[in-house]
């Protein structure tokens, strides 16, 4: 096979070759693309408007939004693109920067799911400590924290992937996926970028267990509130966090733990799609359904009066 170690461009997998099915998937990505860019931008703008909600709870909801934007804007722009042009091609720089992007969002995502399950740990465990632990410069930190791991896991794997040989040019995916891009190869120093792909595991599955371990704590101490309303009402700031973490969790789990043997290009999509579109699509759903505080901030948002007095008075402050 021959070395296309400087190809100038890699082939996606297309989602039809009947143009009728090509315009379909164009309009079914550009609905789901707009609601999840929709509802993640509302939930950033009712926290960054709303001074009732300037609190680190969703301080770190804001930080998950502008990932969780950033996520579907790295993949399904240019999968719609493709679709509406009847192309599949993607450059060699592109393709690099979509790696980056993606490892970058997607690490700092869980990053940020983490330090959300300490703040709700603090909260409930330590609720007179709260305000000493959970302050601004605390809070800015561990987001920084999040942000600057997640671009250090970036730049890693997208490193370690590109430096391998290429004998194709032809990615069975509908973005450049990592695993996809290694079968691509033909020399062994793919190992090297799975040797980054075990460790990236592992420190996924530190955080993991960190999150485990602090929801244990927290059930504990929700058992010895005395009141029943009381437990309800603990419970119901942890449930949003709980099930975004188990959303992201089990569509990981569904995409890549599974046998890999007869495992079709549409099946390969249909697993990319709920691992890497839906939780950015659903998460402003489960955030603003499950909270009253989102809820009221929202319905504050669309009384444009309301909205306009807001703008004014920030840019008089």
């Amino acid at each position: 096979m021959p070395n296309l170690t400087f190809t100038s461009e890699f082939l996606l997998l297309g989602f039809s070759d009947i143009r009728e099915l090509q315009i379909l998937h164009f309009f079914v990505f550009l609905a789901v693309y707009v609601t999840a860019a929709t509802g993640n931008l509302l939930i950033i703008i009712a926290v960054v408007l709303d001074h009732h909600l300037h609190t680190p709870m969703y301080f770190f909801l804001m930080n998950l939004a502008l990932l969780d934007l950033g996520l579907v804007s790295v993949m399904v722009p240019k999968a719609m693109a493709n679709s509406l042009l009847n192309t599949r091609s993607i450059s060699y720089s592109a393709c690099v920067a979509q790696v980056f992007f993606l490892l970058f969002l997607g690490g700092s995502d869980f990053a940020i799911l983490t330090v959300m399950a300490h703040d709700r740990y603090v909260a409930i465990c330590h609720p007179l400590q709260y305000e000493t632990i959970m302050h601004r410069g605390a809070c800015i930190q561990m987001a920084a924290g999040a942000w600057i791991s997640g671009i250090f896991f970036g730049i890693l794997h997208s490193g370690g992937t590109f430096t391998i040989t290429f004998c194709s040019n032809k990615i069975n995916q509908f973005f450049c996926e990592v695993p996809q891009i290694l079968k691509l190869s033909c020399s062994d120093m793919y190992l090297v970028e799975v040797g980054i792909i075990v460790f990236g595991w592992f420190l996924a599955l530190g955080c993991f267990i960190f999150i485990i371990v602090s929801y244990m704590q927290i059930f504990a101490a929700v058992l010895r509130i005395p009141s029943i309303h009381g437990q309800k009402k603990a419970l119901s700031t942890c449930l949003p966090h709980l099930t975004v973490v188990s959303l992201l969790i089990l569509s990981g789990i569904f995409a890549y733990v599974r046998p890999r043997s007869h495992i079709s290009s549409d099946q390969n999509i249909l697993f990319a799609i709920i691992y890497a579109v839906l939780p950015p699509l659903l998460n402003p759903f489960i955030y603003s359904m499950r909270n009253k505080e989102i809820k009221t901030a929202l319905l504050k948002l669309s009384d444009s009066g309301h909205f306009s007095r807001i703008i004014a008075r920030k840019a008089f402050l």
